[in-house]
């Protein structure tokens, strides 16, 4: 399975990089935390880290540390605005269930 990015995201990554004016892609983890358990990290990413997995999606690389990867496996990651606020929004098959939020998930 992979990581894939749709357009939206694709194209946010690729504006924000630019904007950087640095960055190999985006950087996908997972942390202990939120109102169930795990936690989405997402940062732009300088460099390829050892042990990193890299996944290609529409021209943009998606890096996931080793500890991570069990946890996201087959991610989708959108980008959405909704007037004032946006984020990268995930479509993850390994989440049992999520907070309210969005920001935080459990798995099986």
């Amino acid at each position: 399975m992979a990581i894939t990015l749709t357009e939206t995201a694709a194209e946010q990554v690729r504006s924000s990089l630019l904007s950087r004016g640095r960055g190999k892609g985006l950087r996908l983890a997972v942390k202990t935390t939120g109102c169930s358990g795990l936690a989405y990290v997402v940062e732009y990413a300088d460099e390829v880290l050892t042990g990193d997995t890299v996944y290609t999606s529409l021209g943009i690389k998606v890096m996931i540390d080793v500890e991570s990867l069990g946890y996201l496996e087959g991610t989708e990651i959108d980008f959405q605005s909704d007037g004032l606020s946006s984020s990268f929004k995930f479509k993850n098959p390994n989440a049992a269930d999520e907070c309210g939020c969005g920001e935080s998930f459990t798995v099986a």
